[in-house]
């Protein structure tokens, strides 16, 4: 029987080469288990080489604070070992209105020695805002960002160098306890985590259907950074602090909000994060708008990007190039940030379904494998 149609063992069976799938594999690892990973495509091209590389600890809250701080401890650690850039370079908030300012004074009030609150000129030392509607901002320090296009892919080839096996170009199409039903034949494993974001449905409609699992679909670009210009820590604004939990839950968010869908009602409507990213060679990756839906339209509205860029225009005070356009897709679900199922024993499906797979993989998967490798009796 060729190697293609053999019936192989492993500790963990991962389905899906995305950040999710690359960090069970990688703690699975450092636990001295064997592991493979199975990836339909030829490599990892999904939502998460697609995003800003923003691994965005302070502005989360609860849960997802607990696996986001977890998360930054082990990019540190795998970007060292595996060769990828990782800038401990924070986050800068930038505040263009009196509410916007209020809100940041509120929240670092919160997190004691997380939060810089920063005049303009201090604002300007970390990033060149020419909005003269800027009033201030703040710095969250503990933040760090990678370039999601090389680091995801550096990841995966380091771990296939240490052991992981990888079958890409490979389908899965069932999957048992014990077994992973694939298009190149059957692959067993005691322990399966199946992360395919919002594939979730294709594989287990109903664990799909029980927290209404949805695609969210984003415009992102891609733009020259001005001249003379620089930014040193992921850029977001006061349509950004609407969008996450540790922010969003200060009691002059609401104020924000009100004013926001009052004065730009097409960025509301659009839910538009006004965020921008620097990549290592210098490109911003800015963005980003939020539609929906368990299918969406294949037909891209250019009047969307026209929007971002407005926006962007005032904010660096520059013309703009656009250099790559795409559209993002990540699993979605206003029932739970953190998708844990397990419908068949020991086959679980894993996915973040709020948007911070970046910053909150590594931890969540550091969750999953304590309770799936833990006896029962020990818990």
């Amino acid at each position: 029987m060729s190697r293609s149609m053999s019936q192989d063992q492993f500790d963990l069976a991962v389905v899906g080469s995305g950040i999710v799938g690359l960090a069970h594999a990688a703690l699975a690892l450092d636990r001295g288990l064997r592991v493979v990973v199975v990836e339909r495509h030829d490599r990892p091209v999904g939502a998460s080489v697609r995003n800003f590389g923003h691994v965005g600890i302070t502005a989360q809250s609860g849960e997802g604070l607990a696996y986001a701080k977890a998360g930054r401890r082990h990019w540190l650690n795998f970007g060292a070992r595996a060769g990828f850039w990782v800038g401990e370079l924070g986050t800068l908030v930038v505040a263009r209105a009196d509410d916007e300012v209020e809100l940041l004074r509120e929240f670092a009030s919160q997190r004691d020695g997380e939060v810089a609150l920063l005049d303009r000129d201090a604002v300007s030392r970390h990033a060149s805002i020419k909005d003269p509607a800027l009033r201030g901002g703040a710095l969250f320090t503990e933040d760090v960002r990678v370039s999601s296009p090389e680091a995801i892919p550096a990841l995966a080839r380091y771990l296939s160098e240490e052991g992981v096996e990888f079958r890409f170009r490979t389908n899965v199409t069932g999957l048992d306890e014990g077994v992973v039903h694939t298009s190149r034949g059957e692959i067993r494993a005691t322990e399966i985590v199946v992360a395919v974001g919002h594939d979730t449905d294709m594989l287990s409609p109903s664990t799909a259907e029980e927290i209404d699992l949805q695609r969210c679909s984003l415009h992102m670009l891609e733009l020259d950074c001005p001249t003379g210009s620089h930014f040193d820590p992921v850029l977001l604004t006061g349509l950004s602090v609407l969008r996450y939990k540790g922010l969003s839950g200060c009691a002059a968010a609401q104020e924000v909000r009100s004013r926001i869908e009052r004065t730009t009602p097409d960025l509301f409507e659009l839910l538009v994060n006004l965020k921008m990213s620097q990549r290592p060679n210098g490109r911003l990756v800015v963005g980003d708008t939020h539609v929906y839906g368990h299918t969406h339209d294949p037909f891209r509205d250019e009047a969307i990007d026209d929007v971002l860029l407005r926006e962007f225009r005032q904010l660096l005070g520059a013309d703009l190039t656009v250099r790559r356009r795409w559209t993002g897709e990540y699993a979605s679900s206003t029932q739970v940030d953190f998708l844990i199922a397990e419908p068949t024993p020991r086959v679980r499906y894993v996915s973040v379904t709020n948007g911070t797979g970046m910053t909150t993989a590594f931890g969540l998967a550091e969750h999953v494998l304590e309770a799936a490798l833990t006896p029962a009796a020990a818990r």
